[in-house]
């Protein structure tokens, strides 16, 4: 009897991981997009430090990561726990949708920014940077703390997004109490990890290909010199794909919670035949209509910036 109970508590156990793996991947993959920026900005985020501080640096950043995600799992765990038991069922796809809504706010920004700032304004920001870099009478460790710092406030923000999709997903899938708790848990290792771990090898590709290149091998410096051109291009590439998904997340996200749009893209769809092209349409609208949402966002918050700016003058 005894046994076969084990045997049972066993099989539960092993049907609850099973559920949460699948939850877990699903949430994966609802938070690619915010990934893909995530990746883009913490390598530009340790950009300009001496390159002998670069690992640890970003070791610094993905402890705070960390840090950040401890803080947000148990708030969004109580946040579902009480609109569980409360039966503010809404409160998730409000947040959901408010994350999506930044999501295409930050991507259309980057656009607008690339649109409006001319490229000088950029090389005299990497000049400025390079004289910090090589003035004696700058502070560095300041310089590295101040950098640090700037990359956990954004990992911050980029985490809560992470963990309110993750929390929506499993939601979506009526996941228990235990089984959120679990998908969140790996959702934060996972990314923390992967998030870092790639961002530590990105920021030293070119000084990688940079040792290829000065070894006696011509196949090894081939290899650098290969590595030192690639890495400029990677980071370009990184930075397009990032805000790009921003946009198919984001505009996703906020679609699947706004019926009618919903049953609009559905009608559209529903003409294309199963398979790879239908996914890429859905994608490619999910993008559009987060292009949309992200230029009202921005247009709305420039607007209540130029309405509260002689308020903000008075009280200064």
């Amino acid at each position: 009897m005894a046994g076969s109970s084990l045997l049972a508590l066993i099989d539960d156990i092993a049907a609850i991981l099973d559920d949460v793996a699948v939850m877990t991947k699903v949430a994966a993959k609802k938070t690619a997009g915010v990934l893909g920026d995530d990746l883009a900005l913490n390598a530009n985020q340790v950009s300009g430090v001496n390159p002998d501080r670069e690992l640890p640096v970003v070791w610094a950043v993905a402890k705070g990561s960390m840090i950040n995600k401890i803080i947000l799992v148990p708030l969004a765990l109580a946040l579902s726990y009480i609109s569980g038991i409360t039966g503010y069922t809404w409160i998730i796809p409000v947040l959901l949708m408010m994350g999506g809504a930044f999501l295409c706010y930050e991507g259309f920004e980057k656009l607008a920014h690339k649109v409006l700032h001319h490229t000088t304004e950029e090389a005299q920001e990497h000049h400025e940077l390079f004289e910090a870099f090589i003035d004696e009478e700058v502070d560095m460790v300041q310089f590295e703390k101040d950098k640090i710092s700037g990359a956990i406030r954004t990992d911050f923000i980029l985490s809560a997004e992470i963990i309110i999709i993750a929390l929506g997903s499993a939601a979506a899938a009526s996941a228990t109490f235990a089984q959120q708790a679990a998908v969140l848990a790996a959702i934060a290792i996972i990314m923390t990890v992967g998030v870092y771990g790639l961002v530590a090898g990105i920021v030293k590709l070119d000084d990688t290909g940079l040792y290829l290149s000065r070894k006696s091998s011509n196949t090894a410096q081939t290899i650098g010199r290969l590595l030192l051109s690639f890495a400029p291009y990677l980071m370009k590439t990184l930075s397009i794909v990032g805000t790009a998904a921003m946009f198919m997340v984001g505009g996703h996200i906020i679609v699947s919670n706004i019926d009618v749009i919903h049953h609009l893209n559905g009608n559209i769809l529903s003409t294309l035949p199963d398979g790879l092209l239908k996914g890429l349409a859905g994608s490619i609208i999910d993008g559009l209509w987060g292009i949309v949402f992200g230029a009202v966002v921005l247009a709305s918050v420039s607007i209540v910036s130029k309405v509260i700016a002689p308020f903000r003058k008075k009280t200064a």
